[in-house]
């Protein structure tokens, strides 16, 4: 670690929320430095904190939030009380953010091209050619397929991971002094999410940009931070050099996320072979229109069978096929060619009540929660709504079983 000042030092940094007329401190004397080139991650479960005092530093926090106290300076300019309009000259050139939820942070009516575009034309001389020229660049560099196509297409057109590589992309455009970057890598494929770490990696050595990663993911952070800081209910129970965490934790909560970190050693069950299979594909195909004259064979003859108690996993990377896979399994796309049968029915062809009646036997957990949770219901709603389709229950029963299967 560099012996200069800190390129970014948080001090006593204490936020709170709004609920109804009630505030609650949620992050409190909160307080690290971050230095030009290094990576420091904060760990820790959902709810620490850990996203709350990243947007504080970049002055993103909700409309329900208020920093209670504290200072951020970056280059020892304490930055927490500048207004939105000087924070906005910061935004893109000296801090950038990648944030958690592609699904809801790109521009749903502006294509790729122009949402990476536009930081470049607000903050360079550069031609709109060289612009053009310089966001394939981009794409390219972050690793998303056919870039001098998708420069054109819009949000919709892509999947989680694809979305995630854009914003990457955006944050990276003009090498900024801090990225702070917010489980950057939760919707990308293993191999993916290697070539953008180490492309920070690259970006650090080369223009000494330091990275905050916030992450969830104690053994990625060891694996790739300099620094590793603790989060447990808005405080910090750690903090040191990721090595030092690893051989020697001081605190019970950091022994306890390493623990849940190492791959747990389950006994195996074996499914019934000779059964019949729970779900299987025949000879699956599907295409989607790429551009003008141009088509997309998203799957081509894709077979497979699945026991029953089993797990089989789809791997591959963003844009290799798994989530249009899936949705064709449930109904929700249809196939160009082949067959699918669910414990020996065909699922192709279904309609009405046959289809609802699908889905009691086959069910989805979605790519991104962001996206996918009714922002008008409460969490009861939302949870017994599979009991009002399928169940006779009273009400009392009703939430007597969505609390179990919560709890």
């Amino acid at each position: 670690m560099s012996a200069s000042a800190p390129l970014l030092a948080v001090k006593h940094l204490s936020l709170s929320y709004r609920s109804g007329h009630q505030w609650r401190q949620v992050v409190h004397e909160v307080s690290f430095d971050l230095r030009a080139g290094e990576m420091v991650a904060l760990v820790g479960e959902s709810g620490s904190g850990k996203t709350t005092t990243a947007q504080a530093i970049i002055g993103l926090m909700a409309d329900n939030a208020r920093r209670d106290g504290g200072e951020i300076r970056l280059n020892g300019e304490n930055i927490a009380d500048w207004s939105q309009k000087r924070l906005s000259q910061l935004r893109g050139v000296r801090i950038s953010l990648v944030p958690q939820d592609p699904g809801n942070s790109l521009n749903p009516v502006k294509t790729i091209g122009a949402q990476v575009d536009e930081i470049l034309r607000l903050h360079t001389d550069l031609s709109a050619a060289a612009r053009r020229s310089r966001v394939v660049a981009l794409l390219t560099r972050v690793g998303l397929s056919h870039p001098q196509q998708r420069v054109d297409h819009y949000p919709h057109q892509l999947s989680g991971g694809m979305k995630q590589r854009v914003l990457i992309a955006i944050a990276l455009a003009l090498s900024p002094d801090l990225i702070i970057a917010d489980e950057p890598t939760s919707a990308l494929d293993v191999t993916v999410q290697k070539r953008i770490l180490d492309l920070l990696d690259a970006l650090r050595r080369e223009s000494g940009t330091a990275v905050l990663f916030v992450t969830h993911d104690l053994a990625l952070a060891v694996e790739r931070a300099d620094r590793i800081i603790v989060f447990r209910h808005g405080e910090i129970q750690e903090s040191a050099p990721a090595a030092q965490l690893v051989a020697a934790p001081q605190h019970p909560y950091t022994r306890q996320l390493l623990r849940d970190a190492a791959p747990p050693r389950t006994a195996r069950r074996a499914p019934d072979r000779l059964a019949t299979p729970a779900i299987s594909a025949a000879a699956i195909g599907k295409s989607f229109a790429l551009g003008k004259n141009q088509r997309l064979q998203a799957l081509h003859n894709v077979s497979f069978e699945v026991a029953r108690a089993s797990t089989h996993a789809l791997v591959g990377e963003s844009g290799s096929g798994k989530t249009t896979l899936a949705r064709i399994l449930l109904g929700f796309e249809r196939a160009d060619s082949g067959s699918v049968t669910l414990e020996g029915a065909p699922v192709s062809g279904l309609r009405g009540e046959a289809l609802r009646q699908l889905r009691r036997k086959i069910q989805f957990v979605y790519q991104n929660p962001f996206a996918s949770l009714d922002p008008r219901q409460t969490l009861l709603q939302i949870v017994e709504e599979p009991l009002r389709n399928f169940e006779r229950l009273s009400a009392a029963e009703r939430r007597q079983r969505v609390e179990a299967v919560m709890a």
